[in-house]
């Protein structure tokens, strides 16, 4: 059974920054490309940063480019999102979201990714 256990979020001020890990099991992660996801009340889900296998590619969404760094460990079947200088409008329930097959473009589409999981909440205050 495959599980994304997320966490590391929490509630900080803006200009803040917080790390959101997600931990990987029952799949073989090193075969994954792995993703990071938010959706805000109210809002549909937006990309946030993508990752390929190794780790050597990433894409990020527009909104939180140079803002926003993706890694992962596969020793640790991990993914990470480091966030700084967060701002308000970074609120919102953030996902992680492994998908088997290879980064290429279009991996900011949710329906390309096989597995989701239950997400962990960011709030920014201002």
């Amino acid at each position: 059974q495959v599980q994304l256990v997320e966490s590391g979020g929490g509630s900080v001020q803006a200009g803040g920054s917080l790390r959101l890990s997600c931990a990987a099991s029952g799949l073989i992660f090193s075969r994954y490309t792995m993703g990071w996801f938010r959706q805000a009340p109210g809002k549909a889900r937006e990309f946030v940063a993508t990752i390929g296998r190794s780790g050597g590619d990433t894409y990020y969404g527009d909104s939180v480019k140079g803002r926003f760094t993706i890694s992962r460990d596969n020793a640790k079947n991990t993914v990470y999102l480091q966030m700084i200088s967060l701002k308000p409008e970074d609120t919102a329930i953030y996902y992680c979201a492994a998908a088997n097959r290879p980064l290429v473009a279009g991996m900011s589409v949710g329906a390309l990714y096989d597995y989701w999981g239950q997400g962990t909440q960011v709030t920014v205050s201002s």
